[in-house]
C-alpha cells in the first residue's frame, strides 16, 4: 500500500484533520521532495552537459565537499545507506571524481576526497541550490523564519526516527 492510499484510509478512520492524516500527508512529501531534487539535479547536469553521473551521486560529492571522509562516515551521518554509498563511491573514484586512500590508522578504511574534477560537480550543485534558494525568498515562497520552522521540524522528527531505531529492542 502507498503512503498516498494509507492517507485516504486514514482520513476515514481519523477525520479529516486528524494527526495520523497530517503525518502521512508530511511523509509523503518529504519523499516526494527528495525525488524531485534528484530530478532538478538531474534537469540542471542535462542542461550543462554533465551526463557521467547521476543526481544520487552528484548529491554524494556535495555532501562530501572539503572534507575527507569515510564510506561509514557518510553513513552515519544518515546521508546514504551502507551498499549505497560503497557502489556510489566505487563508480565515483572510477570515474575521477574522488580519489582514495587507505587511512594510515585503520588499514582497512578507505578515505575518500574530490578530485578537481569532483570539486567542478560540487560547485555546480552549490550554484544550483543558491539559485534556489535566492529564488524562494525572491518570489517570498519561504522567508528565513519559515525555513528555519521547518528544518527545526523535520530534527525533531529525525531524533524521534532516531530513537525509535535505537531504543526498539
Amino acid at each position: 500500500m502507498s503512503l498516498h492510499s494509507s492517507i485516504a484510509n486514514s482520513r476515514g478512520k481519523l477525520g479529516e484533520g486528524g494527526f495520523m492524516s497530517s503525518y502521512l500527508e508530511a511523509l509523503t512529501l518529504v519523499e516526494r521532495l527528495h525525488r524531485l531534487l534528484l530530478d532538478v539535479i538531474k534537469d540542471e547536469f542535462e542542461r550543462v552537459g554533465v551526463l557521467e553521473i547521476n543526481a544520487v551521486q552528484a548529491l554524494l560529492l556535495f555532501n562530501v565537499g572539503d572534507n575527507e571522509v569515510t564510506a561509514g562516515e557518510l553513513k552515519s551521518r544518515g546521508y546514504y545507506q551502507g551498499s549505497n554509498v560503497s557502489y556510489n563511491l566505487k563508480k565515483l573514484v572510477d570515474l575521477g571524481f574522488m580519489h582514495h586512500q587507505r587511512c594510515e590508522i585503520d588499514r582497512r578504511s578507505v578515505r575518500v576526497r574530490l578530485t578537481p574534477k569532483g570539486r567542478e560537480i560540487h560547485d555546480i550543485v552549490t550554484r544550483l541550490f543558491e539559485s534556489h534558494a535566492e529564488g524562494l525568498q525572491a518570489r517570498e515562497v519561504l522567508s528565513l523564519a519559515g525555513i528555519t520552522e521547518i528544518t527545526n521540524s523535520l530534527r525533531r522528527v529525525e531524533r524521534y526516527w532516531s530513537d525509535q531505531i535505537r531504543y526498539i529492542y
